[in-house]
């Protein structure tokens, strides 16, 4: 993706009249993420991804308006701006800043699940499985029986989230929620980023992610998980449906890599290491996975 998104942010560049001198590759995934200047970021989506970059934008602009402490857009209009079918948005580069703790992420989604977004906003129902197909079948890296297994086992997801047992009541989602997509600035502010997969949906998916980070890889310690229950309010792992959402966010953290892992070996071990684990080839949870960012 990233000769085509280097195309289309220098594009996007000069159509709103932005520099390009310091124009650097931060990170590549989902999206491609460059620096522009020392107070912009541009977020490349992939070709085809218009409404998505757009819903995107109208999200960023009600929740700074609700006062959901949230990524600034850049003040250029219209966004995002399209080159070709591939669209760009353009974002005020953070201060200087670290990553969330747990209990950023909780307070945070407290207040983002307690808001009543408005219809206009076009958000759509959860797909909890959106492009993990296209994810194993555009990998170079994965053979042929790791990708039978994975479309096999998204296919039986498919069917297991029909029969989600009920929760708490629908809202709106922040959609991956953990401590990485929340950034803490020197004030102590936290506000949350990458707002592309807000939709309406179960408030467990956006639990899910960091309850996983106990139980399934041991990232974070007893006392912490404890302390993000406190503070949002909920169990997510008393639940019934816990295992089903676990599993789906699992197989989206190990086909995730899957975009990146051509491009350097370690990812490629990694990726494959996470699938196989998955397939039950390295013993039950927790697993040695290596957080990525």
């Amino acid at each position: 993706m990233s000769i085509a998104s280097h195309d289309a942010v220098r594009a996007a560049c000069q159509r709103v009249g932005l520099g390009m001198s310091e124009l650097e590759l931060i990170r590549e995934g989902e999206n491609a993420v460059w620096a522009v200047d020392s107070e912009t970021i541009a977020k490349v989506g992939r070709p085809g991804s218009i409404e998505q970059s757009s819903r995107q934008v109208r999200v960023a602009q009600w929740l700074r308006a609700a006062g959901v402490p949230s990524v600034s857009l850049c003040d250029i209009s219209p966004q995002p701006v399209v080159v070709a079918d591939i669209p760009v948005v353009f974002w005020r580069r953070l201060p200087s800043h670290q990553a969330g703790h747990v209990v950023d992420v909780a307070r945070l989604l407290r207040q983002l699940h307690d808001l009543d977004p408005p219809k206009d906003l076009g958000l759509p129902e959860l797909d909890p499985l959106v492009r993990l197909p296209e994810r194993v079948c555009e990998s170079e890296v994965i053979d042929r029986v790791r990708r039978e297994w994975i479309l096999r086992r998204i296919d039986s997801l498919r069917v297991e989230w029909k029969r989600l047992p009920d929760g708490l009541p629908k809202c709106l989602i922040h959609g991956d929620a953990w401590v990485g997509n929340v950034a803490v600035h020197a004030d102590g502010t936290a506000v949350l980023l990458d707002l592309e997969r807000c939709s309406i949906g179960p408030p467990e998916w956006d639990l899910v992610s960091t309850a996983i980070k106990l139980e399934s890889f041991a990232w974070i310690k007893h006392e912490e998980y404890r302390q993000f229950i406190a503070v949002y309010g909920s169990d997510v792992t008393h639940w019934p449906g816990f295992a089903l959402m676990r599993n789906t966010r699992e197989l989206r953290m190990a086909t995730f890599l899957l975009q990146r892992a051509g491009q350097d070996s370690p990812l490629t071990r990694e990726a494959l290491y996470r699938i196989d684990c998955l397939r039950g080839l390295h013993g039950g949870r927790p697993w040695r996975w290596t957080p990525s960012t």
